[in-house]
């Protein structure tokens, strides 16, 4: 339940003082009926209008984004453009990366305003898988993807074990659930190698649909939205 002054501010008819005026002057209707009460409590159920046109609110709204280079996962303008910027919808500010991308790394990267959803999915206790297409400047060894697999050192910490998906020498896939600083890039330094492309194609059960370029997005589905809500109960 929701206050209708509060819906029709989200809804972005006007600011709480605005459409208070609207609802004492009798322009908004409520399941058809005019209504002079402000404080009504609404649901999902009820029918709001304005001018007898329809009032609609989504309070949550979720983004697959496939991110170009030279973007950066911020919300602000520093060096390089916000991915916001790639967003064209009037609620493209309210909305926040899940995480972060490097600037000259590209693929999934999901946009939200779902503060609760996007904590749990970046909770280190919450074990969320990223998987990414990587290739390499030299060949990878068995030996490599041990070592890769069991865990690295990186500075004075060391990574969480790991899976790693050879598709031949030069290219592979690294499943990993944490996000430290330029960590793929770091953990094949470890092993003498060198990341030359690297692409996020995986957030827990969401795969980065196969039809968005490089710079396009699309909501996610309610099957993918259930799906990163569910990954987080685990």
């Amino acid at each position: 339940m929701i206050r209708l002054d509060k819906y029709l501010a989200h809804a972005k008819l006007g600011t709480r003082k605005e459409v208070k005026k609207l609802i004492r002057m009798g322009m908004i209707k409520v399941n058809g009926e005019v209504c002079f009460n402000d404080d009504m409590k609404i649901d999902e159920n009820d029918s709001i209008s304005y001018e007898d046109e329809i009032v609609s609110y989504q309070e949550y709204y979720y983004i697959m984004l496939n991110k170009p280079v030279d973007y950066l996962s911020s919300t602000i303008d520093e060096h390089y453009p916000s991915v916001l910027n790639l967003i064209y919808e009037d609620f493209a500010y309210d909305l926040f990366p899940v995480g972060r991308l490097d600037v000259d790394t590209v693929g999934l990267l999901i946009l939200t305003n779902d503060g609760k959803l996007s904590h749990q999915l970046l909770s280190p206790k919450k074990h969320v898988e990223k998987e990414y297409y990587v290739e390499l400047k030299e060949a990878i060894t068995q030996k490599d993807i041990d070592t890769l697999e069991a865990g690295v050192q990186l500075d004075d910490e060391w990574t969480k074990p790991c899976k790693v998906i050879v598709k031949d020498e030069r290219h592979v896939h690294i499943v990993i659930c944490e996000g430290k600083f330029h960590q793929i890039k770091r953990m094949f330094h470890v092993v003498h190698n060198e990341v030359l492309y690297l692409k996020r194609i995986r957030m827990g059960e969401v795969w980065l649909d196969d039809v968005l370029e490089e710079g396009d997005y699309r909501p996610l589905t309610i099957d993918e939205i259930q799906a990163l809500k569910g990954v987080t109960k685990k």
